[in-house]
């Protein structure tokens, strides 16, 4: 499993490197990032789901590999 953040909706709540702070983190102005290459560790799914749903403004995207 991947996520990826959508730079131009972000707005800065933080929720995602809150929820998830193995997957994601905080640059310099408070936008959520990647801290990785997106993929989600094992163990860290739950995190991963949650803070998609928790973003408002629906910038994370979770992406289901084959």
């Amino acid at each position: 499993m991947k996520v990826q953040i959508d730079s131009e909706r972000c707005q800065g709540h933080g929720r995602c490197y809150t929820l998830a702070p193995g997957i994601f983190k905080e640059d310099d102005e408070g936008y959520g990032h990647l801290a990785g290459d997106g993929a989600v560790p094992p163990g860290e799914d739950r995190a991963a789901r949650l803070a998609v749903s928790n973003c408002p403004e629906r910038a994370i995207d979770l992406l289901q590999e084959a």
